[in-house]
């Protein structure tokens, strides 16, 4: 994700759709889109009916969820592809109407745990939590004047520093 970040250095919204970063991102999000409705639609239908009651709540929850944040990052990706494919003005899609959504509920963490689930639905929720989170940053660098979110210890500590003015 930071090599990510450290590519867009002085990269424009324009230049980016015109990536090879652009067409990899599309390419894993297009695909796994594809994947999670087969899994959803077949296998996961009849891996949610052999749940017991608890987990099969949990297991609609979640699929609503991986759902929620596959379609936000495919609504990304297919807004950047019409800038490129010249479909659409780039600062059209930077306005807030195209930008990255429902992130409360694409960020927000599980409030049970989520071993009681199928495996293959939590390395789908694990994959497009992974993407979400590396477009949420894509937009961020390219939309917000490359201004980045600070994440982790070092960056809250640092922040921290300064608004109690110690070095």
């Amino acid at each position: 994700m930071q090599q990510d970040s450290d590519a867009l250095n002085g990269m424009t919204p324009q230049d980016f759709v015109g990536s090879a970063l652009f067409d990899r991102t599309f390419d894993e999000g297009m695909a796994l889109v594809e994947e999670t409705a087969r899994y959803l639609d077949g296998r996961g239908r009849d891996e949610a009916r052999a749940l017991p009651r608890k987990a099969s709540m949990l297991y609609a929850g979640e699929s609503m969820r991986v759902t929620t944040r596959l379609m936000q990052a495919a609504s990304w990706l297919l807004v950047q592809r019409a800038v490129r494919d010249g479909d659409m003005d780039a600062d059209q899609a930077a306005g807030e109407r195209y930008r990255l959504g429902s992130k409360e509920i694409c960020l927000g963490a599980c409030a049970e745990s989520t071993d009681m689930l199928p495996v293959a639905l939590r390395e789908l929720l694990g994959r497009s939590d992974s993407l979400y989170r590396r477009i949420a940053r894509l937009d961020d660098v390219l939309f917000n004047e490359g201004v980045i979110a600070a994440l982790g210890a070092r960056d809250h500590q640092s922040r921290l520093a300064q608004a109690f003015g110690s070095d």
